[in-house]
């Protein structure tokens, strides 16, 4: 029987974080697995997202988002023009159209600065100058915001991993991590890997993945579906760019927002509704198991009571057209709702607390050595990293790189 394959580093998750990781090991010299469950690379998170190269303006300054994401829009740029990836700079607007929205748009201003993104305050004969067709009171306008193509860019990521001589292993799912006194054993049903250390990104599983590794995550992956709308060729005419509401603080989500994407089709959304399993990209996909875990979770209860009346419009832009359409419009009162047809869905992998908090930044979660002997960590989970994740996968790989140490 032949050795068991023994790497410095083995990555749980072909997703672009798992592969800006593996990246970042393979370029310091160091031996690198990555093990996906998909035959495919970037099949979930990475590759169903707008598009969009975040500048990192909406986060809290000093944030794990804030620093990372704001590193990542220059980093994304750079990487997408070295390597002849599609990619363009936009700017986008974000257009309070209500006035109790302003002192909202006023603090997106100031953590902007905070943060080092620039920013203008535009009236609303400036924010037309951008998106004439928009309708507004004020708005931002963000002129480093982006588009690109992540999956594309995760593929690239796995080709240079390849490259600088590791390896990218599709099909095989991890189903335990075992830590011993000096490795770490990666098992799957086509076998065992070693490494001495061992990174979970495994996006919406990475809960079990951890539970899988003898960790207690403390939080849960409660999978939240968000459809998009593609605009027909009258409706795509009046977008230019990047067009989005000011957020509401209450929710990691960005609201309903119009993107001219980088394949020049332009669409709204996403929405936000419980999904009914895991990888639930449709009301269709159900797993009864995942979802009867997701409803009775304490976190998930202590959501729905505090809001239910969220959850109910989010379904309803979802079963409704004309309901999608009403929210649009406040921004862009010319769209009707035969402009709109279905342009396909993600899964946000959304970590929650048992008493109901949304984690809002990135979460790491270290294990240390099944000897309790000191030094880096055996296994390193990244438990949650929504957006603007695609955007900052550069400088996370480097923070997870960081975070490891030198054995």
């Amino acid at each position: 029987m032949p050795p068991t394959p023994r790497f410095d580093v083995v990555v749980v998750g072909g997703g672009i974080v798992g592969l800006a990781t593996a990246y970042e090991v393979a370029r310091s010299g160091r031996s690198v697995a990555v093990l996906e469950r998909e035959p495919r690379l970037a099949n979930h998170q990475t590759g169903n997202n707008s598009g969009v190269i975040h500048s990192g303006l909406y986060y809290a300054p000093g944030s794990f988002k804030a620093r990372l994401a704001v590193a990542g829009c220059a980093e994304t740029v750079a990487f997408c023009r070295e390597h002849d990836l599609p990619h363009e700079i936009t700017g986008k607007l974000v257009v309070a159209t209500e006035p109790e929205e302003l002192p909202r748009l006023a603090e997106l201003s100031r953590r902007g600065d905070a943060n080092g993104v620039p920013n203008r305050e535009l009236d609303q004969a400036g924010m037309r100058e951008h998106e004439p067709h928009v309708r507004g009171i004020a708005a931002l306008y963000v002129p480093s915001t982006g588009i690109t193509d992540y999956r594309a860019i995760a593929e690239k990521l796995g080709e240079l991993v390849v490259k600088e001589g590791g390896e990218v292993h599709l099909g095989r799912a991890v189903r335990r991590i075992v830590r011993r006194a000096a490795d770490v054993v990666a098992r799957t049903e086509d076998g065992d890997l070693l490494g001495t250390q061992v990174v979970v990104c495994a996006g919406l599983r990475c809960d079990e993945v951890a539970k899988a590794a003898g960790a207690d995550p403390d939080i849960r992956i409660i999978p939240f579906r968000g459809e998009y709308s593609g605009f027909g060729d009258r409706a795509a005419a009046l977008v230019k760019g990047l067009i989005y509401p000011v957020p509401d603080p209450a929710f990691p989500f960005l609201g309903v927002h119009a993107t001219r994407g980088i394949d020049g089709h332009v669409h709204a959304g996403p929405n936000a509704v419980l999904a009914l399993a895991r990888e639930g990209y449709s009301w269709g996909a159900i797993k009864p198991r995942e979802f009867l875990e997701t409803i009775t979770y304490p976190g998930m209860l202590r959501i729905a009571r505090r809001h239910w009346r969220y959850g109910f419009g989010e379904m309803h832009r979802s079963l409704s057209r004309k309901a999608m359409v009403t929210q649009i419009q406040r921004m862009l009162p010319e769209v009707q709702a035969a402009d709109l047809h279905p342009a396909g869905a993600g899964v946000r992998a959304q970590a929650v607390k048992p008493d109901g908090t949304l984690v809002d930044d990135f979460l790491f979660v270290e294990q240390g050595r099944v000897d309790g002997s000191a030094g880096p960590p055996a296994v390193l989970h990244v438990l949650n990293a929504p957006s603007p994740a695609a955007t900052a996968a550069l400088p996370i790989g480097r923070e997870i790189v960081a975070r490891l140490g030198r054995p």
